[in-house]
């Protein structure tokens, strides 16, 4: 099997060719050139004519090596430079049009998903990866892209714009003397890593990994007698603080030639050593794991061992335990988020032939019903519009912006009003999308209804269709179902409108059957 994959990064373009070789994997190429898109991004907002022709001339070269090496799969990855870019759509479609080539634009919770899966499959004789409550941090020269993971399962992930071609653009920007600029940096590293700090799920983690392409092969140059055993290493507080002491104890010229290390890479060191001087403090490890590898080789590895997490720890699975921990960090009632999920899993299982779903489109309606309640973290009264906004606000793992739309409008739509001209977001769907978000929406309507209570009195659905195709809700439940009830008959009317049947509940009181079994036994 052989596969390569084109990176798109903040400061340069990279090909990596590979195949598999046993359990291994042998890199048969690897070309790299300097193109500034994130000077363009991270400056104007945008990325330049220039530049982007330039992204052009070089794809186009890589097309040929590519050519020469017969490799039909081929992966072309950009990340935070070009997600951030105001021109992002052009960008993709100019590259389209001119190379054939397709960009997908990863964002943090597609970078988790990579890493994650290589790490499973690259540490699996080393670090029982899934047996660990870990911090994962990968370091770009853009942002700093931070996962947690609670044996296997992502808890959060968050990208922090304090990537190294950042933070040394930073300084360059700052007017003071050598230590006021690093006593500065260093302020604003400590406020993102806080932030994160108080994101972090109340979890104790394990092992922090940071994911180092660029800097690891350099810290012997300044930590005496460091020498790495192999690309998966300790590394402890004592040389994080050593290396950062070393790096801003004069002007990065003088520290080049001092260390014996190109001017360029310690220029965008110190920005490093100051960020991963900073992971320290999120726990009290007196060490950190380093493995030396890129989000290239990652995505390389996926394509030519056909990786993916195993079924527990599959995507849906993943997506389900983030929004679990998105309930917990919301304050909301996860037993009812949980049961309207159930509910709603359900009523789609046993309708989706009628209303014309698809399988893959379960997961929206899932994550829509753990996240519906999400805005009254803002406010009660209208809190199906928060709920829009803050989950369309989200990352989530390997879901594009518009999937994320489509699951916003759905929790939106899970209270009485309907879709309007006036709802910006709804109305920037496509047209089939608004109609999945109406169908997905009036199922969500009729599960939260029944359990109006926040008690989970309905334990079981039954769907019975007659021959009109008229819809009889068999509920087998226990307790008062008064308020169930009554909601249901405000919340159904979506689902009639849009299926021109009747859409009627049929309670069956599990505590009234066990009496009457219980009389006719004795």
């Amino acid at each position: 099997m052989r596969a390569a994959v084109l990176d798109i990064g903040s400061n340069s373009i990279k090909l990596v060719i590979g195949e598999k070789s046993g359990d291994e994997m042998k890199i048969l190429e690897s070309l790299k050139n300097v193109v500034p898109i994130g000077r363009n991004t991270f400056f104007r907002g945008r990325i330049a004519q220039e530049t982007i022709n330039q992204t052009i001339s070089f794809l186009e070269k890589y097309q040929q090596r590519l050519a020469e090496y017969d490799v039909k799969e081929v992966m072309i990855i950009a990340t935070t430079a070009v997600r951030e870019a105001a021109n992002r759509d052009m960008f993709v479609d100019t590259v389209m049009r001119k190379t054939g080539l397709k960009v997908e634009v990863l964002n943090v919770g597609d970078v988790v998903y990579y890493i994650d899966a290589y790490l499973t499959h690259k540490l699996k004789k080393k670090y029982p990866i899934h047996q660990k409550n870990l911090l994962i941090v990968e370091l770009g020269a853009g942002s700093v892209d931070i996962s947690v993971l609670e044996k296997g399962f992502t808890q959060m992930s968050v990208g922090i714009p304090v990537g190294t071609l950042r933070l040394k653009n930073f300084m360059n920007s700052l007017d003071g003397s050598l230590q006021e600029i690093y006593e500065a940096v260093e302020e604003y590293i400590t406020n993102e890593i806080l932030y994160v700090k108080k994101s972090i799920p109340h979890l104790k983690l394990d092992d922090i990994i940071v994911v180092d392409e660029n800097y690891s092969g350099y810290l012997s140059h300044f930590l005496s007698g460091r020498r790495r055993q192999s690309e998966f290493f300790e590394f402890k507080i004592k040389e994080s603080e050593e290396l950062l002491a070393k790096l801003t104890e004069s002007y990065p010229e003088t520290v080049a030639v001092t260390h014996k290390v190109p001017a360029e890479v310690v220029e965008t060191m110190t920005g490093y050593a100051i960020i991963v001087n900073k992971i320290f403090r999120l726990t009290k490890n007196k060490y950190i794991y380093i493995l030396e590898t890129s989000l290239a080789e990652a995505v390389l590895a996926n394509m030519v061992f056909k990786l993916d997490l195993v079924q527990e720890n599959n995507k849906t699975n993943q997506l389900i335990a983030v929004a679990q921990n998105l309930c917990g960090k919301f304050k909301l009632d996860l037993n009812h988020c949980r049961h309207v999920a159930e509910l709603s899993s359900s009523l789609f299982q046993q309708l989706k032939d009628t209303l014309g779903l698809n399988d893959e489109d379960l997961l929206y309606l899932t994550l829509a019903a753990y996240l519906h309640d999400i805005g009254m973290f803002i406010n009660n009264r209208t809190h199906h519009k928060h709920s829009e906004y803050v989950i369309g606000a989200l990352n989530l793992f390997r879901l594009r912006e518009e999937e994320m739309n489509i699951i916003a409008c759905i929790a939106r739509y899970h209270r009485k009003g309907a879709p309007s001209s006036s709802h910006l977001l709804y109305n920037t769907l496509a047209s089939e999308h608004q109609i999945l978000v109406q169908k997905l929406s009036a199922l969500l309507r009729i599960a939260n209804s029944l359990d109006r209570s926040h008690k989970q009195k309905i334990k079981k659905i039954e769907v019975v269709l007659n021959s009109k195709g008229d819809v009889n809700l068999i509920a087998h439940a226990t307790g008062n179902l008064l308020l169930e009830r009554a909601f249901f008959k405000d919340k159904k009317e979506l689902f009639e409108e849009i299926t021109g049947n009747r859409l009627t509940l049929t309670l069956k009181n599990r505590e009234a059957q066990e009496k009457t079994n219980d009389t006719a036994g004795s």
